[in-house]
């Protein structure tokens, strides 16, 4: 097999490890493309292709998230990842699994741990490698990446739900969601939500976002019913889709660009958290995007008009 052949059979695995890393399609992009560009430059062939493109991926991705951790700190209001449709790397023995790890829950609880404790929870939590193999990808000894492992375990179990593994039941709910925020309705969007839900959105303070985050079924029905209530007036269109793992919409405008994406957390058959992403920088490698803020002028002039 040739070295670019090796490599291509590898992409996804490297690719997600470097997204459940960062957080950000972009920068596992930019990972996984500086991996080719080590392993394609390299005088030797490692004995291992998956051991070293695995470690270099890991690697990399540390000293990025370092210097992202910082300017995640200067965001402005929530910051949530990129939202991702579709995960390239699958194992269908651990299809729930790799899912839960790559929900928009998950990512945001991995924000708590060092980048050292994120790579090695990610590498042995989500994709099972060994203790040698995480030991050189984080240039740590065994016994540290264990004791990494053990804090990294703490911080991610504390007050973590998971969230619905029956996908049928899972996507029969968010079909019954989808439908009653097209239609506007509050008594079944309520119904459909858990009693202490919470909405919250990532603009960035580069598109419209929700001053705060909305707590208890009641106050986020009655929101997402007045927001979404006049899509149909601005030709705006929602697609149910898979997101992170979850279900999800994806908004679009008249001319079908990406406007925002929508994420679900599904707990004992109610919706428990509704996540929306309209950061346009992070919408980019989903398609063309909107103007957030045209859409959003539109639909304060239907809602006018229609008083």
């Amino acid at each position: 097999m040739s070295t670019t052949e090796e490599f291509e059979e590898l992409r996804p695995l490297l690719f997600s490890i470097a997204y459940r890393i960062l957080g950000s399609v972009g920068e596992a992009e930019d990972a996984v493309q500086e991996t080719w560009l080590r392993f394609s430059a390299s005088p030797v062939r490692p004995r291992s292709a998956k051991a070293y493109l695995s470690a270099t991926v890991t690697r990399l991705s540390i000293d990025v998230l370092r210097s992202a951790r910082v300017r995640r700190e200067a965001y402005v209001g929530p910051w949530f990842p990129e939202p991702l449709l579709a995960d390239p790397y699958e194992d269908p023995e651990r299809s729930a699994e790799l899912a839960d790890s790559v929900s928009m829950a998950a990512l945001l609880l991995l924000e708590r741990l060092s980048p050292p404790e994120r790579a090695v929870f990610v590498l042995r939590e989500v994709f099972d490698f060994g203790f040698p193999e995480i030991a050189r990808a984080v240039g740590r000894s065994e016994a540290a990446c264990r004791q990494l492992l053990v804090r990294a375990r703490r911080h991610m179990t504390e007050g973590r739900p998971r969230f619905e593994a029956d996908r049928t039941e899972r996507d029969h709910l968010a079909s019954r969601f989808f439908d009653a925020l097209r239609e506007g309705d509050v008594v079944a969007l309520r119904d459909l939500l858990a009693a202490d839900a919470s909405m919250a959105g990532d603009g960035g303070g580069k598109a419209p976002r929700l001053a705060r985050t909305v707590l208890g079924a009641e106050n986020v029905a009655r929101l997402l019913a007045a927001l979404f209530a006049r899509l149909d007036d601005v030709a705006v269109t929602c697609e149910p889709h898979e997101v992170n793992g979850g279900p999800g919409a994806v908004f679009r405008d008249r001319e079908g660009r990406v406007l925002n994406v929508m994420a679900l957390d599904v707990l004992d058959g109610r919706v428990r958290a509704v996540r929306l992403v309209a950061n346009p920088d992070k919408l980019g490698h989903l398609g063309p995007v909107a103007d957030a803020w045209s859409v959003h002028h539109a639909l304060r002039e239907a809602r006018r008009r229609a008083r």
